[in-house]
């Protein structure tokens, strides 16, 4: 099982790297993301620690794979690309689009501004359009269904437009504190609550699974 959306003491989550990657492996997950918030204020710093975090990490020890990530987070829209570029130079495998979620003031037109950057994930994306998840097919980058409780209200809309056109989907926690992580049941009931079957949220794993392989 996998989670590819979780926050460090890198920007506003809790605990350290280490601590997450531990409490991930204690409860079942093979590979996990830390995607930290980033904006130009700060994308040197984080990029520069978790790949040092990373390239140190002892899976030998605790055997979950760690991938380094970002969250390109409330960007002025004509910096996704950017940045998002400046990272994967950089040498970071996961990009996550922090979309346009109903808890948060967020410009509109991040979620195109976003998937027209080099990113993987579109975190929260609210009211997608139908139009964005076509974009968001096209260019295989995974539309978010989350179990971060404010995020989550508009799990069911997500859910609806991706299995409607046929983008792929994910399962994240969008962890910041210990209690944010939940055993991969929880993801999987994360997304029978958005409207998936059993089989359809046990395939988001399957093609997270593949995509990983290719990182």
């Amino acid at each position: 099982m996998f989670n590819l959306h979780c926050h460090s003491l890198l920007s506003d989550g809790a605990l350290l790297p280490s601590e997450i990657a531990v409490r991930f492996s204690s409860i079942g997950y093979k590979a996990i993301a830390i995607t930290d918030h980033a904006d130009y204020s700060n994308i040197e710093e984080v990029v520069k620690s978790i790949l040092k975090f990373t390239k140190n990490w002892a899976k030998s020890s605790v055997p979950i794979k760690v991938f380094p990530g970002i969250e390109l987070t409330h960007l002025p829209l004509d910096q996704f690309k950017p940045l998002a570029r400046y990272a994967r130079k950089e040498g970071i495998k996961i990009i996550v689009g922090h979309g346009e979620t109903l808890a948060e003031p967020v410009i509109k037109g991040t979620n195109r501004a976003a998937l027209v950057a080099d990113i993987d994930i579109l975190a929260h994306p609210g009211l997608i359009t139908e139009e964005d998840a076509e974009f968001a097919k096209k260019r295989k980058i995974f539309l978010e269904i989350t179990s971060r409780q404010s995020h989550a209200i508009s799990n069911r809309h997500v859910a609806e437009v991706a299995l409607k056109i046929g983008a792929n989907l994910i399962l994240n926690m969008d962890a910041h504190e210990p209690e944010d992580i939940i055993p991969p049941s929880g993801l999987i009931e994360t997304g029978i609550r958005a409207g998936l079957t059993q089989a359809q949220a046990e395939t988001t794993f399957n093609k997270v699974e593949d995509f990983l392989l290719k990182k």
